[in-house]
């Protein structure tokens, strides 16, 4: 993964029911392992698991990631999977 000069990044994860969770951190790797198996992921995650990361987006800093990750949850899952696909514009 390309470093960020902030630290801090948007992710969307896919997880084993075809829904996509999107989050902010500042490693996405270590976020993962969270989501997948400790007590500190997201709530999202109970009932079901995480698959993959599945997009990641470097952002400014936090405020700008926050910012970022509100507007794409407010997105249909269409607008989410033409991203993920690499025709949506970052």
């Amino acid at each position: 993964m390309p470093a960020s000069d902030s630290g801090w990044w948007v992710y969307i994860i896919r997880a084993d029911d075809e829904t996509l969770y999107t989050g902010v951190t500042t490693d996405v790797d270590r976020r993962f392992a969270e989501h997948a198996g400790s007590q500190r992921g997201a709530r999202y995650f109970n009932g079901r698991r995480p698959r993959a990361v599945v997009y990641t987006e470097a952002a400014a800093d936090r405020a700008a990631a926050c910012r970022r990750e509100a507007e794409i949850k407010r997105w249909p899952r269409a607008r989410k999977l033409a991203l993920i696909a690499g025709a949506g514009t970052p």
